[in-house]
């Protein structure tokens, strides 16, 4: 128990846990608005219809990951308020469905999981007219890809999950495929992959959760999503279970450093959060957002990199993940746990309903001297968005805004569920509105962040030029709480890729913002103006 208090007093002393109090003003004279135009439906619910887009400008074609037909699904945005499939890419010759696609001048690369996950996935090429070019092999699971900023490069996570019985369990990695040197007709030997060995006997940075049945620190690691520099000579790999970030010299084709991401205690002014969902008069939900005795682990989804006044830094969204596999489950509820009773002299209360005794936590952490009760309590994700520099310190995170920006929205539908409409406060014990993907872009001389929540839904719009200090822009939900999810007519569930296609590249030379809605299946694009009605470039 003492090394644990040690470890947040050290990481309380070093910032780590510490969050600014950020402004919440959205009444920036330089802001912007969001309006949904168009919609294009799969047609499948809960079965991942719209995960990931792409854009390709020549063609004003989207290209979005459709995982419930194991197909891409390209869309004909020419006219963006009426988006049309012209036509799908059947993945299936190279395994069981793509996770991720993405589209730079002609070329199209789709990330594509074997059919059995723990075996070596491809990446494959197409032209924007669907036609194949060629495949490569990569690492098991891979999960999300993106060309560098220069074009000549496509790095890819592969995120390597073990089998449901933990009895194969791959090695994490990052594949870089060089795509410059042969064109479209990429060849095996094009591939390098970059591997997490050199870590294995490493004293790894605490907050760096390394836990798995019987893995190694490359087993053990599982790549998520990546951002690259400006420059593209640097990537940053979220490496979500492990609550870290990677980052690989795309040049050398290596990992040079890892670094965790400590932990926000919840008790701090601001770090509040809703931690039951039957804490009302008899076991009745309300949201009551307040300071609770546990540690948030920020185990990021998406990140993306932005520069600002020559510096780079790194924003990520902290959605948090448990492991949850046949032979090993890590989630618990409080309730169900030993508690210290040193640590937590007022346990008894903590556990009922009415405190955190719903909340879900992780059972890997929390107890480092293995004895029969936890001295600290860890739950996944930290229900916000941060701001890091490149050497892992952070800038900004948003602390409990989130959950207040959504109670103030959305009073009777507060941390709903992304699968029913009258499920309001049922996610408060477990990751809440979930924050999960992102994009990043300037518009009109300003940057901007959106964060898609992947549980109520919606999309959250700050001002980040000021990276210690960014501001609350807009909050839009193009979601019907009194429609049937399952028939269609809930509007927009669980948004998952983001991307802005720019004033340029667009087919009505003004920004929009495309968002993949994976329960609902709809890809929704969103006219992008000032704020106060000048919508010029």
């Amino acid at each position: 128990m003492r090394s644990v208090f040690m470890l947040i007093s050290l990481m309380i002393c070093l910032g780590l846990a510490f969050v600014p109090t950020p402004s919440t003003s959205a009444h920036s004279p330089r802001g912007i608005r969001l309006e949904p135009i168009g919609t294009y439906a799969a047609g499948a619910f809960n079965q991942g219809a719209a995960e990931i887009v792409a854009h390709d400008p020549r063609t004003q074609r989207l290209f979005t990951v459709n995982g419930a037909t194991s197909k891409i699904d390209v869309l004909s945005i020419n006219d963006p308020s009426s988006p049309t499939l012209e036509f799908s890419i059947d993945v299936t010759p190279w395994g069981r469905q793509a996770n991720s696609v993405a589209v730079h001048e002609r070329v199209v690369a789709a990330a594509v999981e074997a059919n059995i996950k723990t075996d070596n996935g491809r990446v494959v090429f197409f032209d924007t007219a669907g036609h194949f070019l060629s495949s490569v092999e990569v690492g098991a699971l891979p999960d999300m890809l993106t060309f560098t900023p220069d074009g000549k490069t496509v790095v890819v996570a592969n995120e390597a999950e073990p089998n449901t019985s933990y009895t194969v369990d791959p090695e994490g990695s990052v594949s870089i495929i060089d795509v410059g040197r042969h064109g479209e007709r990429v060849t095996q030997a094009d591939v390098r992959t970059a591997r997490f060995n050199s870590f294995n006997d490493d004293t790894l940075d605490p907050s760096i959760r390394i836990y798995g049945p019987g893995a190694t620190v490359a087993q053990d690691l599982e790549p998520e999503y990546i951002a690259v520099s400006h420059d593209s000579d640097t990537a940053w790999v979220t490496l979500q279970e492990n609550n870290a970030i990677g980052v690989l010299d795309i040049r050398r084709g290596r990992f040079t450093r890892l670094f965790g991401l400590g932990f926000k205690n919840h008790l701090q002014p601001g770090n509040a959060l809703d931690a039951s969902d039957r804490d009302g008069p008899g076991n009745t939900p309300r949201i009551n957002i307040a300071n609770w005795p546990v540690f948030g682990m920020y185990e990021p989804d998406a990140i993306y990199s932005f520069r600002d006044r020559g510096q780079t830094y790194l924003i990520t969204a902290n959605e948090g993940d448990l492991r949850e596999y046949d032979a090993f489950l890590e989630e618990r509820r409080v309730s169900t746990l030993n508690l210290d009773p040193t640590a937590f002299p007022n346990a008894v209360a903590l556990k009922t309903n009415a405190q955190i005794g719903r909340l879900t936590v992780s059972s890997a952490s929390g107890n480092p001297d293995g004895d029969a009760d936890f001295d600290a309590l860890f739950v996944p994700g930290t229900r916000s968005f941060s701001i890091w520099r490149p050497s892992g310190s952070q800038v900004f995170d948003s602390g409990d805004q989130l959950e207040q920006i959504t109670a103030g929205a959305f009073p009777t539908f507060f941390n709903s569920n992304n699968d029913s409409n009258n499920s309001f406060d049922t996610r408060s014990d477990n990751k809440g509105p979930e924050p999960e993907g992102l994009t990043v872009t300037e518009l009109f001389g300003r940057t901007y962040a959106f964060i898609g929540l992947e549980r109520i839904g919606g999309i959250v719009v700050y001002d980040i030029s000021d990276p210690q200090h960014p501001r609350f822009i807009q909050y839009l939900n193009n979601r019907n709480f009194a429609g049937d999810p399952v028939g269609g007519t809930a509007g927009d569930l669980g948004p998952e890729g983001l991307i802005v296609i720019s004033a340029n590249d667009s087919p009505i030379h003004k920004p929009l913002l495309v968002v993949a809605n994976e329960l609902s299946g709809t890809t929704t694009i969103y006219k992008i103006t000032r704020a106060h009605g000048d919508d010029d470039d």
